[in-house]
């Protein structure tokens, strides 16, 4: 599938050439945080014409420990993220964790992230596809690029041919991830889009303390390797203040050092569109 074959409501410049970029906080934890990041990321999609995909949780169901922050409620955070289509025209991606959620999430957001944990899971797959919206699928991190074409035949084959996928690494060991590059080929081969998630791929999960460590400074270098690898889109999480995110911070990126990784990805994605 091309980039200009991905019809989202609201995902502008498909016909630039450049590759999609899925961007936003890793959970809802206000309305300023999300409106100043939208804000943020909207005016570097339209400076250098790369279609976006604005990204928050609207809950988080996967925490280590029982303390750990979830979400401000779950309508208060739809209705924020309902005011970013409303004020900047983005299309929204979320995730959702059970069957249940697909068709409740789905009222307010264009497309429904599926967790990589949980990328198996029968029911939730043909809920989501029930939707009809565009689905994005999370490569769990025990898993080959190849064996993600089951997760894509249980959504096609319930009638929903909306899907991408999204690499996040593979466990190595304990407590850390590595990316393995082939994943990107190996995955296009279903002929869908690939996703590189260029934040979680970094994460140290699970580390002593109950809180996910990272690794953000390696965040420019597996982006580059990602595009020079060919894949269709970066998927990032960025914050104002990441040392003050009540989910993930030790992983995403400043929000005020986005627009220079994005300009040298598009550089490195024009290079390779001459070929």
């Amino acid at each position: 599938m091309k980039l200009n074959e991905i019809a989202i409501p609201g995902l502008q410049h498909t016909d630039s050439g450049n590759f999609i970029l899925i961007a936003g906080p890793c959970v809802v934890e206000s309305q300023e945080i999300v409106l100043r990041t939208a804000e943020k990321v909207k005016e570097i999609s339209e400076k250098y014409r790369v279609p976006l995909i604005f990204k928050a949780s609207y809950r988080k169901a996967n925490r280590s420990k029982l303390d750990s922050f979830t979400g401000i409620g779950d309508m208060k955070a739809l209705e924020i993220l309902s005011g970013v289509r409303e004020r900047f025209g983005l299309p929204l991606i979320t995730d959702i964790h059970t069957a249940a959620e697909a068709s409740f999430a789905a009222g307010y957001v264009d497309v429904l992230q599926i967790p990589a944990f949980l990328c198996r899971q029968t029911d939730l797959l043909i809920a989501a596809a029930a939707t009809g919206k565009w689905i994005n699928v999370k490569k769990g991190q025990f898993l080959s690029g190849h064996s993600m074409k089951f997760a894509i035949e249980k959504i096609t084959e319930s009638g929903n041919t909306n899907v991408m996928l999204t690499d996040r690494g593979n466990f190595f060991g304990y407590n850390d991830l590595v990316v393995d590059i082939r994943n990107i080929p190996w995955m296009q081969e279903t002929g869908y889009p690939v996703i590189m998630d260029i934040t979680h791929s970094l994460q140290q999960p699970n580390q002593s303390g109950g809180v996910s460590g990272g690794l953000p400074a390696l965040i420019e270098t597996i982006g580059r390797a990602a595009i020079a690898a060919g894949a269709d889109g970066i998927f990032i999480e960025t914050h104002p203040e990441p040392e003050k995110a009540l989910s993930d911070g030790a992983n995403m990126l400043r929000l005020d050092k986005l627009e220079e990784l994005v300009k040298k990805l598009v550089l490195i994605r024009q290079t390779i569109n001459t070929f």
